[in-house]
């Protein structure tokens, strides 16, 4: 640290800024290299950080590299004032940013490169930095400095251009299909549309503790009782629960609602939509999770949830059933449970640990217990299911989907229900949200609603969500 300082101090005192406000960039590093031909003689100022540096006495040797790409530069003192030789000879490291001026030649070696007769100090940097052949080898310091991160390792900043794609490609897909894109409040007196505990923060102006959201469901089904047809979101929800491979505290999402649509044009719509993101995020339809080779271009088979749970377990789940004989089957397949478990929580405990286990390939999964999905509409053939579908894949959940839920009465009975899970300890159950019910109540076209987060990216990305998170929530040392 005492050395950069020195350096520092010989860059002013040479009369030198070392954190100018402007610079003169004529264009970008990939640029200069793309158009080598029609540069020749030409001169042309670039910037970049230091990436590496090489004195050889008279000369100097360097890269810089920009958010485009690296070019080498030569320095030598009988091309450049010989005082900004040594002052860059002998204060310049790697870490810093500067701007060069010079034409741009071929070396020996066939590299292009800027012989450089004037530079500039941009902003002299103060700390070592990884290299990019040593790197940072510990994750967490990886995580909690991302900055070092997408410095040191280029596919990092690759991950991440590529999870614009993802967003973009689901933007697109759903204002060419007539969706208003729209916002939500972060910060909710009930929050609901999923089972999660929420965060509550304190609202000083207004003397109030709020909720922040876990879902985008409620205030966007009540967009469509105002009128609005087809409309989503997609911004950051909190849900405060553990972290593993597919869970983290604060995420992105995205939720659409379709008035007067169904499941049928819903599971179209979705197997088109997951088919565009593959494509355009992976550049094909072909990767590996978990081991696993997995293939979207395919048409997505329907798996139906009792049918399969039955298949499992042995347990009808259109029939009568207890929870007493859930834990008792859940003890048999040696599945981990808690005490005060309801119905519908040991019957998705042991989904997940049975059949989720065995679906690899896209599909869609229907068909759920009326006990899990609060906010679905009855399926008419059985009133034990509901209108409700998954993606899945990989043993992977990466989307919910539902038929909407639109009687006021039902929906008001279904609130109760799950206030008493949570007066029984269950702090997921949905909270009663007498709002919304009155909205029913003025009334909810049919529509099609559906969901999905950046789990989906991370899975096609094959790696855990916080690594595909640029800041990701992380314990402090």
């Amino acid at each position: 640290m005492q050395t950069k300082l020195d350096k520092l101090n010989n860059i002013r005192e040479f009369g030198m800024e070392a954190y100018p406000e402007k610079t003169k960039r004529s264009m970008t590093n990939a640029e200069a290299l793309a158009k080598f031909e029609e540069l020749n003689e030409k001169e042309i100022t670039l910037v970049g950080r230091v990436r590496s540096f090489r004195p050889m006495g008279g000369s100097t040797f360097a890269h810089i590299e920009d958010e485009s790409g690296k070019i080498q530069l030569f320095l030598n003192k009988n091309n450049i004032d010989e005082a900004k030789y040594k002052l860059f000879s002998k204060n310049v490291e790697l870490g810093d940013f500067v701007q060069v001026t010079g034409k741009i030649f071929k070396t020996k070696q066939e590299e292009k490169t800027i012989e450089v007769h004037d530079w500039q100090m941009l902003s002299k940097n103060m700390r070592p930095i990884p290299t990019e052949h040593f790197g940072i080898k510990d994750e967490e310091e990886l995580l909690r400095k991302r900055y070092l991160d997408l410095l040191a390792n280029p596919e990092t900043r690759e991950l991440f251009r590529k999870k614009n794609v993802f967003w973009q490609t689901i933007r697109q897909s759903l204002v060419a299909e007539g969706f208003l894109e729209v916002q939500t409040p972060v910060l909710e007196h009930i929050p609901g549309g999923a089972d999660a505990e929420p965060f509550v923060t304190h609202h000083n102006a207004l003397d109030q503790d709020f909720f922040m959201r876990i879902s985008l469901e409620l205030p966007l089904k009540r967009l469509l009782v105002g009128g609005f047809e087809r409309v989503f979101e997609i911004g950051r929800v909190f849900r405060n629960e553990g972290i593993d491979r597919e869970h983290l505290q604060e995420f992105d999402h995205m939720e659409f609602y379709w008035a007067y649509s169904d499941m049928e044009k819903g599971m179209k719509f979705a197997e088109k939509l997951y088919k565009e993101i593959a494509l355009n995020v992976l550049g094909g339809y072909e990767h590996e999770n978990d081991g696993e080779k997995i293939n979207w271009n395919v048409d997505f088979p329907v798996v139906d949830y009792f049918t399969e749970f039955e298949k499992e377990t042995g347990i009808n789940l259109s029939s009568e059933i207890t929870v007493e004989e859930l834990k008792k089957k859940a003890d048999e397949l040696g599945i981990k449970y808690e005490a005060g478990y309801s119905l519908g929580r040991m019957i998705d405990t042991i989904y997940k640990k049975t059949v989720r286990q065995k679906l690899i390939q896209p599909c869609f999964l229907v068909g759920h217990p009326l006990e899990i999905s609060p906010l679905a509409k009855t399926d008419p053939q059985n009133s034990k299911k509901v209108l409700r579908f998954q993606v899945v894949a990989g043993r992977s959940e990466l989307c919910n989907a539902f038929g909407e839920l639109n009687d006021p009465i039902e929906q008001k009975k279904r609130f109760e229900q799950q206030m008493k899970m949570r007066e029984a300890g269950d702090t997921e159950a949905q909270m009663f949200d007498e709002d919304f019910v009155e909205a029913l109540e003025i009334g909810l076209p049919p529509a099609f609603g559906f969901g999905m987060s950046e789990r989906v990216f991370s899975f096609l990305m094959n790696r855990s969500i916080r690594e595909t998170v640029i800041f990701p929530p992380m314990k402090t040392k």
